[in-house]
């Protein structure tokens, strides 16, 4: 059975709580994926999330709603020095210049002159297998020419593995501030865990249920009916008490709200453990180093 520390001691109260990352910027605990929502479905939702209190949001140029995204939050009423935006490097830009053309792309289609962070979406995609190292190195310097510039408030990764990790701070300059990996009962990721955290590195996690699969696992359900929440509720509370940053996903209202309903309880250390030993009774992660795309 694989065990993970638990975080005590910290007292969260709500969506604009925050973590600290290793450059000083304040990150909102519980972000709002939008991965496979598309067109007015990325609109309506981010519109909704930010209207139910959410002030981090998640996009990718992968997802192919950055626009969608943009608009959502510009017309959302909230201050954009309120909302933390992430989006991500996709796979076919790779490289110093094509990262800096992608990353002019992605600010424009999103409409805004920054984001608080940007990641690479996957270490090593299929047209980059044969020099992977060489273009994530080339990539990341283009990063930190946005960091110092103020462009990306902050730089990390996503579905980095430790040997991905080694390879990249080689030759980095900074190191990553988040690694945003499928991280969630049913895949603990206990390595790469390890490592950001000897690292000073965020641990985001996402599909933070497991794309469903794992509020399937029947004793989550005794569980949560213990605190008279739902299965969803309970798993994204045990995120955030091993200090990891979940990015839940929804298009329906109801369920953008429930998802921001996890701050008015704690789970108790057994039940902690229980979670933990779901391990492997779902899906696990897509290895980034044979992944076909």
């Amino acid at each position: 059975m694989y065990l993970l520390k638990e975080i005590g001691g910290i007292v969260l109260a709500g969506l604009t709580d925050t973590y600290t990352l290793s450059n000083g910027n304040k990150i909102p605990v519980v972000g709002f994926g939008t991965w496979q929502a598309d067109g007015d479905e990325a609109y309506d939702s981010v519109l909704a999330a930010l209207k139910a209190g959410y002030r981090h949001i998640d996009t990718a140029a992968g997802y192919g709603n950055e626009e969608f995204v943009g608009q959502a939050i510009k017309d959302s009423g909230v201050d954009r020095k309120d909302i933390f935006v992430t989006t991500k490097l996709w796979n076919n830009d790779h490289g110093y210049e094509a990262t800096k053309l992608a990353f002019a792309d992605s600010l424009s289609k999103l409409g805004l002159d920054y984001v608080d962070l940007y990641l690479i979406h996957w270490p090593n995609p299929v047209n980059f297998r044969s020099n992977w190292k060489e273009v994530n190195a080339q990539s990341w310097k283009a990063m930190e020419e946005f960091y110092k510039s103020g462009q990306a408030k902050a730089i990390g990764v996503s579905n980095f593995k430790p040997h991905h990790l080694d390879a990249l701070l080689e030759t980095a300059e900074i190191t990553p501030m988040v690694n945003q990996i499928f991280l969630n009962p049913s895949d603990l990721q206990p390595g790469v865990v390890e490592y950001n955290d000897d690292h000073d590195i965020l641990s985001e996690a996402y599909s933070p249920l497991g794309t469903g699969s794992v509020l399937k696992i029947p004793a989550l359900n005794d569980i949560a009916a213990k605190y008279n929440k739902s299965a969803a509720q309970v798993v994204l509370r045990w995120s955030l008490q091993h200090g990891f940053l979940p990015l839940p996903k929804s298009v329906h209202e109801e369920y953008i709200k429930a998802n921001a309903d996890i701050f008015d309880f704690e789970l108790e250390p057994a039940d902690m453990k229980t979670i933990d030993g779901f391990h492997g009774q779902a899906e696990l992660v897509t290895d980034p180093d044979t992944a076909d795309f």
